[in-house]
């Protein structure tokens, strides 16, 4: 296994927005929510755009044995764009699939002669067009292993999580 999780869709556009004024992340996200056709679907999102501001970071390869996401952040590699073009990713996912995936938007960047990028930490987008793809549907892949079979899966990391996206 050379991915601990992954996201995966077709992306088919069901919804097209231009935001009319520039928008920082959470402005983005809000802008969003309220053209959602519903709150309860998971969704694809691609943002084409310009940005006066951009910061990502990258997390270092691990390796056995893992230590908790929460930990590793600490070693982050952060990068800082300006006057930047490119291409953010990723899902909105419903609050009701907490222990599943974090809720929420998660977006990834790259630049668009795809040559850096990374987990979005805040932007300001100058302009741009956002494309959504309601995702009513998903499918969910457990491991087999002995270790999957024998962690504890009980606790709550909702602060860690949001530690890590943020």
């Amino acid at each position: 296994m050379t991915i601990p999780f992954a996201t995966v869709t077709y992306f088919e556009t069901d919804k097209t927005l231009r935001p009319e004024k520039p928008m920082n992340l959470t402005e983005l996200e809000q802008y969003l929510d309220l053209n959602l056709p519903s709150e309860n679907f998971f969704y694809a999102v691609e943002i084409d755009g310009n940005f006066s501001y951009l910061r990502a970071q990258s997390l270092p390869k691990q390796e056995p044995p893992y230590r908790k996401l929460a930990d590793v952040v600490a070693n982050q590699t952060v990068f800082e764009f300006e006057n930047v073009s490119g291409t953010l990713v990723g899902f909105r996912t419903p609050d009701y699939v907490t222990s599943i995936n974090v809720p929420g938007y998660h977006l990834h960047f790259i630049t668009e002669n795809r040559s850096a990028g990374g987990h979005v930490l805040e932007f300001e987008l100058e302009n741009g067009t956002a494309a959504l793809d309601a995702t009513p549907a998903f499918f969910m892949e457990l491991p087999t292993s002995y270790s999957f079979a024998k962690v504890e899966l009980e606790k709550d990391l909702k602060s860690e999580m949001e530690t890590v996206e943020k």
